[in-house]
């Protein structure tokens, strides 16, 4: 059964653009939607653009969120069909669930992505017990809404007049975030995917060490770009963004890179 047509509808798309010669999947930050990076869609007129939609939010939101990253990933890999040639792309906490879908992926001997584009995300083995762990999804609401403001910037003010929307958002967030504080990296070999690591010019004094990080877990990374902005640099100017995802495209062969150098 194509998996679009399941119930759960894991793979979303704003547009269809059947003669794409690629495939792009975006997992979402902690909490996030797919419909915020779908909005892009218009402008990435060069690949067919895909959500990867969690539980527990937009279309799935009466649908539970998972808690913890393996019954995530089985769920996802086993109910979705990621057809190439794809691009995987994850901001965050998304970059983690694209790591982590695409080692599971290579155990079940099924097509990898031809490149990965891991955005503001810390290397795996930094995750859970190995780095910033903690118990934030344990606080209550208005304490994981400061600590979440504190580590990764302030939530749209429109979280924080409309009481039903807080509640939407903080579900999912406290999900995400308990799966990324209880993950536990399990070493396998290095990923055989080319990859791009992005932030912010904010967070670019990290880059480098989670640029080290990575490599311990990818065959090679083919690029390290600071994009202008914070943490969530695209929602101020995504252009930059698509111009680095449009030269990917361009290096696996389809689409016509437009990035400057």
């Amino acid at each position: 059964m194509d998996p679009r047509t399941r119930p759960a509808r894991w793979l979303v798309r704003r547009r269809e653009r059947p003669e794409a010669p690629l495939n792009v999947y975006v997992f979402a930050h902690a909490g996030g939607s797919s419909a915020e990076y779908l909005l892009w869609t218009d402008e990435l007129t060069e690949v067919q653009l895909w959500g990867v939609q969690l539980p527990g939010r937009s279309v799935r939101r009466a649908e539970p969120a998972h808690t913890a990253i393996g019954p995530l990933v089985a769920d996802l890999v086993s109910q979705s069909a990621f057809t190439g040639p794809y691009v995987l792309f994850g901001h965050s906490f998304g970059g983690l669930l694209a790591y982590e879908t695409t080692r599971a992926l290579r155990r079940e001997g099924r097509d990898l992505p031809e490149h990965l584009v891991l955005s503001s995300s810390p290397a795996p083995h930094t995750f859970g017990t190995g780095g910033p762990a903690g118990s934030l999804h344990t606080l209550s609401d208005e304490e994981l809404i400061t600590a979440a403001e504190a580590r990764w910037g302030p939530l749209p003010e429109q979280v924080h007049a409309d009481a039903r929307l807080r509640r939407l958002v903080l579900g999912p967030l406290r999900a995400d975030i308990s799966v990324f504080e209880t993950y536990v990296h399990e070493p396998e070999p290095p990923l055989e995917v080319p990859a791009t690591l992005l932030c912010g010019t904010g967070e670019q004094d990290r880059l480098a060490g989670e640029s080290a990080g990575w490599a311990r877990h990818l065959d090679r990374i083919t690029r390290r770009v600071a994009l202008p902005g914070g943490h969530f640099y695209f929602r101020e100017d995504h252009a930059p963004l698509l111009d680095v995802i449009r030269e990917v495209a361009g290096e696996v062969g389809v689409g016509r890179s437009r990035a400057t150098a």
